[in-house]
Order: C-alpha cells, then sequence, then structure tokens
C-alpha cells in the first residue's frame, strides 16, 4: 500500500517542484517591480526624484477642468488653482525622476549580472537546491527590510541586496528544471518558470495600487514588502526541505568534442549563434523594462482620472499567462520537426506580430490602450521561456548555469541599463515619445534580430535507416510446395588440427 502511495506522489513531485521554483521566481520579481508602483508614495515618504504638479482627485474628469494641473510650473500656480470652489491639484513629488530611474534600474541591474554569474558557475559544482533555497532567503529578507527604510540611499542598498538573492534564480533554475523534464516539455516547463518575471510584474499593480490606500496597521506602502517577504521566507524553507538536487543529465552537445578534448566556455560563449540570439534578447529585454518600470507611472500621469490597477493586473496576468503557455506549447510541438529553429521562428514571429500593438498601448485612450496592450501581451509574452529553452538545448552539460549567468549578465546589463535613457528622452521629447521608441521600438528591432538568428542555428536531425546490403540469392532458405518457406539447419563450424 505505503508503495503505491509512494508511486502516486512521485507523480506530483515535478508539477510540485516546478510550481515551488516558480512561486519563488514571483515574489523575487514582485519585491523587483514593487517600485514602480509604489514609487510615488516611496518618493513622498523618502524625498526623491521630481517634484510636479498633479491631479489629486478622481472626483472630476480631465475635460472637466479649466487648466490641467501639469501646466502649472510651480507650487503656488500649481495650489491656486480650483474648479467649483475645489482645489484639485497637489504640488508634490510625483515618483519620476533620475533618482527612481538609477533605484529601479543600475542600483539593481549592477549586482544582479555580477552575481547571477557567479551563482551560474557555482550551480555547475555544488548543489542547485541548497543554492537556491539560499537565494529566496536573502532576496526575501531584503523585501522585509525595504518595508523599515527612512532614507534614499537605504533603499539603494537594499536594492543590491534583493539584487544579490534573485541574481541566482534563473540560473539554478533553470539548470534544475531541464534535468527534470523532458525535451518534449522542456519550452512549455521554461515558459512557465520564466512566466515569474510577469507573474510577479502583473501582481505588483493591485498590491502597490490598493494596500496601501488600506493603510493597514498605519504601515502604508510598507505593508506590501512586509506581505512578500514573509511569503518569501516560506517559500525559501520548502525550497530547502523539500526539493532534492536531480541527476544531472545532457540535453545538448556533449562536453567534450570528437576529438577527446574539454571544450573552454569561451569557445561555447562566443559562438555567433550565442552572441546574436544575446544581442536579440537583450534588445528585447530593454523594450520589456522600459515599459515595465514606467508602465504605472505613465498611465498615472497621462490618465489621472482613470483607475487602471485591475487592468493592467488582467492584462499581464490572464493574458500575458495565456501567451506563455501557448509559445511554449508552439515551440515544443514544432522543435521535434525542425529542429532548434522552429523555437526561433516563434520568437520571431511572435516578436513582430507584438509591435504595432505595443505601439497601441501607448498610442490611445485607456479602453484601446488596454485592449492593443492584452494583444500584444498574448504574442510578446512567448520570448522568455523559449529564449532559454534555446540556451540550454546549444550548450554542454557541464557549462549549462554558467552559460546562462553569462547570458544573463549581457542581458541584464544591456537590456536593464538601457531604460535610464527614458528619462532624458521623456525631458526631450515627451513620455509618450519616449516609450514608442525604448519599448515598442525595440519589440520590432528585436524581432528582425532573433529572425536572423534562426539562420545561425542547426536543422533537425535527419534519421536515416539502413537498410541491409543485398549481395545474390541467399542459398541457406528455399521453399516447399505449399509455399512455406524453410531455413536450412546451421552446421558447427568444423574445428581444424594443426597437427594433421
Amino acid at each position: 500500500m505505503f508503495t503505491s502511495i509512494g508511486k502516486k506522489l512521485k507523480l506530483f513531485y515535478k508539477p510540485y517542484a516546478l510550481a515551488l521554483v516558480s512561486i519563488g521566481y514571483v515574489l523575487g520579481e514582485l519585491g523587483h517591480y514593487l517600485i514602480g508602483v509604489t514609487s510615488k508614495a516611496t518618493a513622498i515618504d523618502l524625498h526623491y526624484g521630481d517634484i510636479s504638479c498633479q491631479l489629486n482627485t478622481t472626483q472630476y474628469s480631465l475635460v472637466d477642468l479649466p487648466v490641467q494641473c501639469e501646466t502649472a510650473s510651480n507650487s503656488s500656480l500649481c495650489l491656486s488653482l480650483e474648479y467649483n470652489g475645489t482645489r484639485y491639484c497637489e504640488w508634490n513629488y510625483n515618483g519620476l525622476g533620475f533618482d527612481y530611474q538609477i533605484l529601479a534600474g543600475p542600483s539593481f541591474i549592477a549586482v544582479f549580472t555580477i552575481v547571477g554569474v557567479i551563482l551560474g558557475i557555482a550551480a555547475d559544482r555544488f548543489n542547485r537546491v541548497r543554492l537556491l533555497a539560499m537565494c529566496v532567503f536573502v532576496f526575501s529578507i531584503a523585501i522585509i527590510l525595504m518595508g523599515t527604510v527612512t532614507q534614499y540611499w537605504q533603499m539603494v542598498l537594499l536594492r543590491m541586496l534583493l539584487a544579490a538573492g534573485e541574481a541566482g534564480c534563473n540560473p539554478l533554475a533553470t539548470g534544475l528544471l531541464s534535468d527534470w523534464f523532458d525535451e518534449e516539455q522542456r519550452g512549455l516547463v521554461m515558459s512557465i518558470f520564466n512566466w515569474g518575471i510577469y507573474g510577479g510584474y502583473g501582481i505588483a499593480f493591485p498590491v502597490g495600487r490598493y494596500i496601501p490606500a488600506l493603510n493597514f496597521w498605519d504601515l502604508g506602502w510598507r505593508v506590501c514588502y512586509y506581505g512578500a517577504g514573509v511569503i518569501g521566507l516560506i517559500i525559501a524553507a520548502m525550497t530547502g526541505l523539500t526539493l532534492v538536487e536531480p541527476a544531472r543529465k545532457s540535453i545538448g552537445e556533449d562536453s567534450t568534442g570528437a576529438d577527446g578534448k574539454k571544450i573552454s566556455i569561451w569557445s561555447v560563449i562566443l559562438q555567433p549563434r550565442i552572441i546574436v540570439l544575446c544581442l536579440a534578447a537583450s534588445i528585447r529585454h530593454c523594450g520589456g523594462m522600459c515599459f515595465a518600470y514606467n508602465c504605472d507611472l505613465y498611465y498615472r500621469d497621462y490618465f489621472p482620472d482613470y483607475d487602471l490597477g485591475w487592468w493592467l493586473f488582467a492584462v499581464t496576468i490572464v493574458i500575458g499567462s495565456i501567451g506563455v503557455v501557448v509559445g511554449g506549447v508552439v515551440s515544443d510541438k514544432f522543435v521535434a520537426k525542425m529542429g532548434i529553429k522552429s523555437r526561433v521562428a516563434c520568437l520571431a514571429i511572435s516578436q513582430i506580430i507584438a509591435t504595432p500593438f505595443a505601439f497601441g498601448s501607448v498610442y490611445f485612450s485607456p479602453l484601446w490602450a488596454m485592449i492593443t496592450l492584452g494583444i500584444s501581451y498574448f504574442f510578446a509574452e512567448m520570448w522568455f521561456g523559449i529564449v532559454f529553452a534555446i540556451v540550454v538545448e546549444i550548450v554542454p552539460l557541464s557549462m549549462r548555469s554558467t552559460t546562462v549567468g553569462v547570458f544573463l549578465f549581457v542581458m541584464n546589463n544591456i537590456g536593464g541599463n538601457l531604460p535610464i535613457l527614458v528619462e532624458p528622452t521623456r525631458q526631450l521629447i515627451g513620455f509618450r515619445e519616449s516609450l514608442y521608441i525604448y519599448y515598442a521600438g525595440f519589440y520590432g528591432i528585436s524581432s528582425i534580430m532573433f529572425f536572423f538568428t534562426m539562420f545561425l542555428m542547426d536543422g533537425a536531425e535527419k534519421k536515416t535507416v539502413t537498410k541491409p546490403v543485398e549481395e545474390g540469392h541467399d542459398n541457406r532458405t528455399f521453399t516447399n510446395d505449399n509455399g512455406g518457406v524453410i531455413e536450412l539447419p546451421r552446421l558447427p563450424v568444423r574445428s581444424y588440427n594443426n597437427d594433421y
């Protein structure tokens, strides 16, 4: 009986392991992206970033107001604006500015990329489950401490600690999942795990918008960080206590060449296909980060009389989830027939379709902005899991996590730091126009680069069937009168005595 129960429970182990590492990643990304949604509240509390005139009520629509708040260039003019005897503007921190961009991007990325490489190398040498549990523990402590800060520099340091912990999640979990699951499931599994980025990002909208307004225990925005961090500690404990390190198996190229010589890490990461794929992923990542860091602030700025928090949550979580699953399933279905090129083709096609709708999500008014954003997300969010399914399939077993760590290092240094250009571009040509360039424009550029990457990949392996060579008539068989085939008995080989 116990054997039967054990077998049944064993069937659920892999889905359980996938769910656990994915939830941990979601919580890490929630801590990562919460700053983008709570930035105005934290800026007011910690005094950083730009100050501007902003609408402070939802009682009136923008079309009803005689003068728009953003036209006021100083506090006295801002506070003098009124409608029907009610002042509708406030002069306060808006959550934007270089201080915010540094807090959101470079301070996080600087540590994330370096530690990611270190932990990627460590993952190829040490127990990955224990390392992953430690990483979840570290970023959970950082998230909790972020709720206690009183100074801007404290938030910067804790963002760095958060980055150090989260940096190991992708290379460690990617290696584990590739050993837990077979090739025909790998694209879907990687997509589900890497959806954690968008899961954490999507959950950040309702958590960052509505929980601070409830002001539990008079903590405001801080309770968001306390809650996420405590749940993270629980996941860290479950990861370390319930998951088991799997046997490492080769799924890509062998770690030695045909001549038996060891392949160096440089010969792996400097392959043209790895370089071009990494650059394409970096550009795509930049487009996603630009929108992720500025999405909530953009819609608050342009449509302050619309509450889009739940819309953004639904589009990110529901539509994005469907896109992730579809992307993984499609790439898994075609990879057996077309080879690794099919995964890259999925990348190129999905991103080129997503590009015009990404443009529309910034161009249109709220209703059509949400509709086009949903369509864009459906196609755009296929990319991340497929990219890493490709990476783990084209590198040797002994260098898999190291390569993923280096890949993330380059991708995050380019894609994670370029969003800082949004701020000077915003001041020069406008917020909306800067997102046209760095959000929708970079989607389009990445799709072209993914298309060219496809031609650097190997095609599907052709299985050849060797036919037996027929040489003359086989005298060992003959046909009797009834048409049956009779095989002659084989006599033992005669041994010869050398003495004769």
